[in-house]
């Protein structure tokens, strides 16, 4: 399986590429930086430089060529003001959507975030901003002929990752990046995830079984 992944240097992006390459798949790993190059190449995945803030769906496209699935796993970054969640937490995610149609490559996986569906809907705080976009970018790539899954992480930890997660409809909650790879691994190789939003956090169930649940 080649699968493209948007914010390829993210740090559950690495993750993701390291585990497709260990698995046999290859990944690909969308940076804007050229700087992050040797960091993707170094998981076994390929880089490519394109900044999706300055790009268009057929130059996307291209890249997408022969793609079986792409990942949107991009963000503005936490220090980052509204206007990026604007362009990179939604707007990418929407025109990865795009090119992913031009391309011809039907599956899209998403990460998203827990709590998108009940962001303020007139707060401008920060985080309210990005839980309304997440959420838009979400239901914009819902409502399109692809075969979609919704990921949708609780806060994010740098511990060791247990291969053991709890999916559903949850509560808050917390999940190591390392589990969160993992999970998309196994969504990207279970063709019944597809159509699924679903909460993310750790747990006791090991993620080819969680996910089966679904």
């Amino acid at each position: 399986m080649r699968v493209v992944i948007a914010g390829g240097h993210g740090q559950i992006a690495l993750l993701l590429e390291r585990a497709l390459s260990e698995n046999g798949d290859q990944a690909v790993g969308l940076v804007r930086n050229p700087d992050h190059v040797g960091d993707v190449e170094a998981t076994g995945a390929e880089a490519v430089v394109l900044d999706l803030e300055h790009t268009d769906a057929e130059t996307l496209a291209g890249v997408l060529t022969g793609a079986d699935a792409v990942v949107f796993a991009a963000g503005g970054g936490p220090n980052s003001g509204a206007a990026r969640k604007e362009t990179v937490d939604k707007g990418a995610a929407i025109l990865l959507a795009d090119a992913a149609e031009k391309a011809g490559v039907r599956r899209y996986v998403m990460v998203s975030s827990m709590g998108a569906d009940a962001a303020d809907p007139t707060s401008e705080d920060v985080f309210q901003v990005y839980l309304r976009a997440k959420k838009a970018a979400d239901d914009d790539v819902r409502s399109r002929d692809l075969d979609w899954t919704v990921v949708r992480p609780g806060r994010l930890t740098d511990d060791a990752g247990t291969g053991r997660v709890t999916v559903g409809t949850l509560g808050r909650g917390q999940v190591p990046r390392a589990d969160v790879a993992a999970t998309l691994l196994g969504v990207l190789h279970t063709p019944s995830t597809v159509g699924a939003t679903f909460d993310l956090l750790g747990g006791d169930t090991p993620v080819d079984e969680a996910l089966a649940s679904l």
